[in-house]
């Protein structure tokens, strides 16, 4: 497989990591929208929520749930912003699922 989140959670490209777990993996954005970037994506490869199959809610679930524990461990206790952009016309870069928490200022 081609994609790059795929490699990084092989460990095939570096990464500033944030979390990782049996199903998830967070680590910063290499071009920052804010003080703080950082995405969590599953380590199952789906490739946007358009590619979201049923039996995937409990995962959903999960990985929204994750989202703010992670922005408070990142300092992020005062709020933030989350964002996942789901195909080219929706401005997603990279054919996999993530989503995006950014905060360290009003963005």
């Amino acid at each position: 497989m081609d994609c790059i989140f795929c490699k990084i959670v092989a460990g095939d490209i570096p990464s500033k990591k944030v979390h990782e777990d049996d199903e998830f993996f967070a680590f910063h954005d290499i071009r920052p929208a804010a003080p703080v970037h950082f995405m969590v994506i599953p380590k199952r490869h789906v490739a946007s929520l358009l590619h979201v199959q049923p039996g995937d809610e409990a995962m959903l679930g999960r990985l929204m749930a994750l989202v703010p524990v992670l922005a408070r461990q990142e300092g992020l206790g005062g709020g933030f912003k989350t964002a996942i952009n789901t195909g080219r016309d929706g401005g997603q870069e990279v054919d996999h699922l993530h989503v995006h928490v950014l905060g360290g200022r009003r963005t």
